[in-house]
């Protein structure tokens, strides 16, 4: 290893599968944050095929730019596995048999009570000038080398083999630079689009600020992320972080549903935990979505009781009560306020809960008219001694999208409710 401080850093993630969508690259995430956490700012995350000299030039590229490479990805036994051959070309170096890399890939089988195959002896191939890592999830040696001036670790890319290597090999020879400070915050809104909340935000999302402030749009989710980097010490900038933060709550409050991880479903169910309410969905295009998302956060059960899928007109009447004559031919129909409205006042008897979600409407791409185009929703909210909350919204794109959106847009009138800020209009929405 090098002895400069590692201030800057990239992230490389190797494989087909990446490159070509077949898998989701979550290790860069959790890396990326760990790194920061450390006062280490990762400047590039790449992800390279397995191609030998893409993967080679693109280890000589970063190397050139930063401090510090990560790589995880490429280290397993098959043909594809070009890890060890690309940071060998890197380094203009060769591989060679690590003797203690091998007898432990023997004792991972050997504990299993089989026999190492063949193929496995190349896992534990190593540079000559790079050390292997131990593995103790795996059988595969991760790897630590230096391109010039740049230090770099290749870890397994399974994330239940890199993640005790990265806290166990990694972590402990990293040099981040004294007197720098790198601390995050992100808060989170729905409801509200991202240009709509950067007017909101002002001058604090100007780029010569500190902290910094940005805004990224994801799945109906604006998040709001603010960054300190600088000299002050860790309690300071979190003093600092932590002002900007109200400051955003003061401009979009009403929106902003959650911090860090947190997710709508999250913040619904500690609101509904907290004053112990419980909840049920009836639910028509979004065939169980809701549901699926109102059970994702642990604990849900203390919260969420079930739901309704009345997907067929005839199960809207003998699952949660609605009148036929709402249904039938001149009536208002299965997509209206009427129709919504009676899902969630039916599902709030016949489920015995405390509030209850409706949804209803034309997720397409056909079955949509002039009257009700597709992308036309109903949403309603029923609570015991409350008025109901019922909204019409209008929403485009696909149709797993606006099914997505409607769940959203369930979950975030619920928000409201418990929070007590609302109701507030949402995005898409243009009734009432």
């Amino acid at each position: 290893m090098t002895t400069i401080a590692h201030c800057t850093s990239a992230l490389l993630s190797v494989g087909d599968e990446l490159t070509l969508g077949h898998t989701l690259d979550t290790n860069s995430k959790w890396i990326a944050s760990a790194l920061r956490d450390l006062g280490i700012v990762t400047t590039e995350h790449v992800t390279v095929p397995d191609d030998l000299p893409a993967h080679a030039h693109a280890l000589r590229r970063l190397a050139s730019k930063v401090d510090l490479i990560i790589s995880t990805g490429g280290l397993g036994p098959t043909a594809d596995d070009l890890t060890r051959q690309a940071l060998a070309r890197a380094m203009d170096d060769r591989l060679v048999e690590d003797e203690v890399s091998l007898a432990q890939v023997r004792a991972w089988f050997t504990g299993r009570g089989r026999e190492m195959p063949a193929i496995n002896a190349v896992q534990a191939l190593r540079p000559s000038r790079a050390a292997a890592l131990q593995n103790l999830h795996g059988t595969a040696p991760g790897l630590m080398a230096a391109i010039d001036a740049c230090d770099v670790f290749c870890l397994p890319g399974p994330p239940g083999e890199a993640r005790p290597m990265w806290a166990s090999c990694v972590v402990p020879r990293l040099r981040p630079p004294q007197g720098r400070t790198v601390r995050t915050r992100v808060l989170h809104t729905f409801g509200i689009g991202e240009s709509d909340l950067a007017t909101r935000l002002g001058a604090m999302m100007e780029r010569d600020r500190s902290p910094l402030v940005g805004t990224t749009a994801s799945g109906g989710v604006v998040s709001c992320r603010l960054r300190y980097e600088g000299p002050l010490p860790p309690e300071e900038a979190d003093a600092l972080l932590d002002s900007a933060a109200r400051e955003v709550r003061a401009r979009a409050g009403e929106f902003v549903f959650g911090e860090g991880d947190a997710t709508l479903p999250d913040a619904v169910l500690g609101l509904g935990r907290t004053a112990g309410h419980t909840v049920g969905v009836v639910e028509s295009c979004t065939g169980g979505m809701l549901g699926q998302m109102l059970t994702e956060p642990a604990g849900a059960s203390a919260f969420f009781v079930g739901g309704l899928l009345t997907y067929a007109n005839a199960m809207k009447t003998a699952l949660a009560g609605v009148e036929p004559a709402l249904l039938g031919a001149g009536a208002p129909g299965a997509v209206s306020a009427a129709t919504a409205a009676s899902m969630a006042h039916g599902g709030l008897e016949r489920l015995g809960v405390d509030h209850c979600l409706a949804v209803t409407g034309i997720a397409g791409p056909g079955g949509g008219s002039a009257a009700k185009p597709v992308g036309t929703v109903w949403i309603a909210l029923a609570s015991r001694g409350r008025d109901a909350d019922v909204r019409r919204f209008r929403m485009s794109g696909a149709r797993s999208a606006i099914r997505e959106w409607a769940c959203k847009a369930a979950l975030a009138m619920l928000w409201q409710r418990l929070s007590g800020v609302g109701p507030v209009k949402l995005l898409r929405q243009d009734q009432p």
